[in-house]
């Protein structure tokens, strides 16, 4: 390094420092109010060479999800907290109102033993569960796939069929539509019912509505987060039929009503008027 680069490092490392040390006298005055903000390295969207991810304006991605390389994903869907998609080797298509719940890993293959190209590819409406692998496979619309379970190259998982919590499917196994598969390794258990075929599109429907809520909470500022805090804290020892025998009507503030998408009592007294 010559002694102009020597000169601009410290210019840099100074007016770096000078920065540091205005932040903590920053902090330092706001005294117990402060919030200390670590700027972190974690990247919830990247790039990987030339791949790109392709994320419909209207996607959840969690902030600490990570969508890594050539991935589209479809209008509606939701990628939730601590989920990894990493379309590195090959692709990710994940289709529309589809959830990829918290800690969840999706990956692909570049190619397996048979020499077979290996994307993986999730339909519309799909539910994959907490925790759940899934590399290199196909699940197909309106399938679910719960907690822990692991589809492994190859996995064709049908139109309306279900794979059970912690369950392990092998290589190349196709799970044909309306049926439950459980266990390590993952067997035909029964046939899915009227009722279990409602669950999974209401699933899907549930964390549409849920993703919005938590994509308006992520947006929020530090002022409207602490603005809420302190009207939750007034309006939190109300009691409507204490107040329904004095005659007083008390207004909800704006900021404190939930959507009835995410109020189930709510939206069922709605639907019994």
């Amino acid at each position: 390094m010559g002694t102009l680069g020597r000169a601009i490092y410290t210019a840099g490392k100074w007016i770096r420092g000078t920065g540091q040390a205005m932040d903590r006298l920053g902090s330092t005055i706001q005294g117990g109010l402060r919030v200390d903000e670590q700027l972190p390295r974690h990247r919830t969207i990247m790039n990987i060479f030339e791949k790109e991810p392709r994320i419909h304006k209207d996607v959840f991605v969690a902030p600490s999800a990570a969508v890594i390389g050539d991935i589209e994903i479809g209008h509606g869907s939701s990628i939730w907290y601590g989920s990894i998609l990493r379309g590195d080797v090959n692709s990710i298509h994940i289709g529309v109102g589809t959830n990829i719940q918290d800690n969840s890993l999706v990956h692909v293959s570049k190619a397996n033993i048979s020499g077979k190209v290996l994307p993986t590819i999730i339909g519309n409406s799909v539910t994959i569960g907490h925790s759940a692998v899934l590399h290199a496979c196909i699940v197909e619309d309106e399938a679910f796939v719960g907690m822990g379970a692991t589809l492994l190259d190859g996995v064709v998982v049908e139109k309306h069929s279900m794979v059970g919590a912690g369950s392990l499917v092998k290589q190349n196994t196709r799970i044909p539509s309306g049926e439950v598969w459980v266990g390590n390794p993952a067997k035909f258990l029964r046939k899915l019912t009227e009722e279990e075929m409602a669950f999974i599109a209401q699933s899907a429907t549930n964390y549409i509505n849920l993703a919005q809520v938590h994509a308006a909470e992520n947006a929020k500022t530090f002022d409207e987060i602490e603005l809420e805090k302190m009207l939750r804290k007034k309006f939190a020892h109300k009691d409507e039929e204490y107040d329904s025998m004095l005659g007083v009507v008390r207004e909800i503030p704006p900021e404190l009503i939930l959507p009835d998408s995410i109020l189930p009592n709510k939206a069922q007294k709605a639907v019994a008027h």
